[in-house]
């Protein structure tokens, strides 16, 4: 979240400042973005990686902080809850082989810190929501006690004024209340980085809003919660409702929840940060000493660390990112992927996405105009609750009427595009055949993580009591995650 968090008690003067430098840092932004040359360079990409730790018996180790003190890597963070870790990957140009780069240094990665884990009784799993997971493993105490943590949690809980409430349903309905932020560590991500042109933004922003749907729903890893059966991806309501500071008795204006789909197709990339600085009261009011205009005055390029750390506060699906290194450019950080199956799935799962993206760009300014914003936001719900089986909106270039369409024939009729346009790039056929064949296995199969997940815990409830189905269904999904071998291979028989 930008700058290092040192402390988490603040005064309203220290909010007031910072909320103007965010507006200097605005200011400086767009005086950035007029620069003929801004953001100019080769696209690349990076990712996220947030796992779960378990013991041996497959339930929670809260021990992120003894890991990470043992294995002394600075590309390994702690996360909010103790129970989890990431994994911030090396940026890959994108040209050759970027995924495969990718995919070898999480392997690697992995093997090493579950080598430090190991003598603590603890291993890494990528999953969106770890199906062992139980209602007494929460609560304040496992957070991870860090200043940025409890900062967090203090300025949201303050803005609410009452406990976080969940309410999610399907086949099963769970409701419960949380009087902390607790709930959001409960979710873990495959968040991918891509860097695009700079003058482009917008039309590479709103592809990306676009396909996003269909790429959740194929990667869809989060079916259940405590025991329930929810949505295929039960993680994308859990973490808008863990976190959403908004008082639910609140009888004025409100600000919308900072965890959201978009407030509408983009024009430009400075609208996206000066919508977040104008929608969104800042919680981390953390200075800097950087006088942004001077340093653009003198031809630099400055961090902008207050619009960044606010940025980084509200958590939108798709968010833009601005980084001062190599000169400046823009990424949009494509955040809704779950963590798991396998390292080779994510990596299948960030092509796709980016492949799908290229795909529609070239058309991006007709299909926006034929669909309104709200259905593409309708379409990520509809995906994150019914994974592969829902039907979304999807635009066509030439359709008279729009109508709801089976998402996996929109994957189908996706997927040979996304190819096509992959080709266009630097990206190297060996690695779009592997990863794009990926995918295909998927939608033939008609399997996502969810589905494999659903399906194997009703085949052992037949002779298993839930806490038990779960926790061998668990088992047997760590097993085909170590081998790394694809989830559309992943045999269908306890």
């Amino acid at each position: 979240m930008g700058l290092s968090i040192k402390q988490s008690e603040f005064a309203a003067e220290d909010f007031e400042r910072f909320s103007a430098k965010v507006r200097t840092d605005l200011a400086a932004l767009r005086r950035l973005l007029d620069r003929p040359d801004f953001g100019e360079g080769e696209s690349s990409i990076g990712a996220e990686v947030e796992f779960y730790i378990v013991n041996p018996d497959l339930y929670v180790q809260p021990i992120n902080t003894e890991i990470a003190d043992r294995v002394q890597d600075p590309q390994l963070t702690v996360e909010l809850n103790r129970f989890n870790l990431e994994y911030n990957l090396t940026p890959q140009a994108f040209s050759g082989t970027p995924f495969a780069r990718t995919e070898h240094e999480l392997l690697a990665a992995t093997r090493c810190i579950n080598q430090h884990a190991k003598p603590l009784e603890g291993e890494l799993v990528p999953i969106g929501i770890l199906p062992t997971l139980r209602q007494s493993d929460m609560g304040a105490e496992v957070m991870t006690d860090l200043p940025r943590y409890h900062a967090l949690s203090k300025a949201l809980l303050k803005q609410r004024g009452e406990p976080f409430s969940i309410h999610i349903g399907g086949n099963d309905v769970i409701d419960l209340t949380a009087d902390d932020v607790y709930m959001e560590g409960a979710t873990t991500s495959f968040q991918l980085h891509w860097r695009v042109p700079a003058n482009r933004f917008a039309d590479y922003f709103n592809a990306v809003q676009l396909v996003t749907p269909i790429a959740l729903a194929l990667a869809s890893n989060s079916p259940s919660l405590f025991g329930h059966h929810l949505w295929d991806e039960t993680r994308i309501a859990l973490f808008k409702q863990s976190i959403d500071s908004r008082s639910p008795h609140h009888k004025t204006w409100r600000h919308p929840p900072r965890v959201y789909y978009g407030n509408g197709w983009v024009r430009s990339a400075w609208e996206l940060f000066a919508a977040s600085a104008s929608l969104y009261p800042p919680i981390l009011p953390v200075l800097s000493e950087e006088d942004p205009m001077a340093m653009i005055d003198h031809g630099q390029v400055p961090e902008l660390a207050e619009l960044r750390l606010h940025q980084g506060t509200t958590w939108p699906w798709n968010r833009a990112i601005y980084d001062h290194a190599d000169g400046g450019h823009l990424r949009i950080e494509i955040r809704s992927m779950p963590a798991g199956p396998t390292a080779v799935d994510m990596c299948a799962n960030g092509l796709f996405v980016i492949g799908a993206a290229l795909a529609v760009l070239d058309d991006i300014h007709h299909l926006t105009s034929i669909l309104p914003f709200h259905y593409t936001e309708h379409n990520f719900y509809r995906a994150a609750k019914y994974g592969i089986g829902a039907e979304i909106i999807w635009p066509h270039k030439d359709q008279v009427q729009l109508q709801d369409t089976p998402l996996l024939n929109v994957a189908r009729a996706l997927l040979p595009r996304a190819r096509e346009a992959l080709q266009r790039t630097a990206v190297d056929d060996t690695e779009i055949d592997r990863l794009l064949g990926i995918i295909e296995g998927r939608i033939e199969t008609t399997l996502s993580g969810a589905r494999w997940q659903r399906y194997m815990t009703q085949s052992l409830l037949r002779s298993l009591g839930p806490s038990d189905a779960f926790r061998s269904m668990l088992a047997l999904y760590i097993a085909n995650q170590k081998q790394n071998t694809p989830l559309h291979e992943w045999t269908l028989s306890p």
